[in-house]
């Protein structure tokens, strides 16, 4: 069936959608939390700071070159990165993040559309870099991250072994 907006005001109507972001996992997660009384952890708790110079390798050769300081004026001029995970334990500094199955191409059960496809594979890319992206910047700035897939949850949810298993490696990352 064709649609009943010229291009423009489907675009227009579109664009007035907002998302909800993953709130039933994340919900899933904080009943998790609150079950095995895990405290000092916030949501939508927002990391700011500064991207932070790495060593960089001289293209000639493989020697490593020193770490330059930038300036006092490049220092204020600094890319600056803001982050917002799913979760946050600001005192030991760590970003929990739930990544959607499909959204984020789960290895195992990521579903790729045929309509559309190339654009979706773009889509999903684009946000796999972007995680890529965001985990390395985090790390070269302190953070710790952990990153936990919709069908953890899920399968957690039904099976108390894999919920075990899942706080097992939650409470690892919390008291490494």
């Amino acid at each position: 069936m064709a649609d009943v907006f010229t291009k423009a005001k489907r675009s227009e109507v579109m664009s007035r959608i907002r998302g909800q972001g993953n709130k039933n996992t994340e919900l899933a997660l904080a009943k998790l939390f609150r079950r095995h009384h895990l405290t000092g952890w916030r949501r939508q708790f927002e990391i700011r700071g500064r991207n932070v110079a790495r060593r960089r390798r001289c293209p000639d050769r493989e020697r490593k070159l020193p770490m330059i300081l930038p300036s006092e004026a490049a220092r204020r001029t600094a890319p600056i990165f803001r982050v917002k995970p799913d979760f946050v334990f600001p005192k030991i500094k760590l970003a929990v993040f739930v990544d959607g199955c499909f959204w984020h191409g789960c290895p195992k059960h990521a579903t790729w559309p045929t309509n559309r496809a190339a654009w979706w594979r773009r889509k999903i890319q684009g946000n796999q870099a972007r995680d890529t992206r965001v985990t390395r910047v985090l790390r070269r700035t302190g953070w710790r991250v952990l990153r936990v897939w919709e069908h953890d949850l899920q399968r957690a949810a039904r099976d108390p072994g894999h919920e075990a298993r899942l706080m097992r490696r939650i409470t690892a990352a919390i008291s490494h």
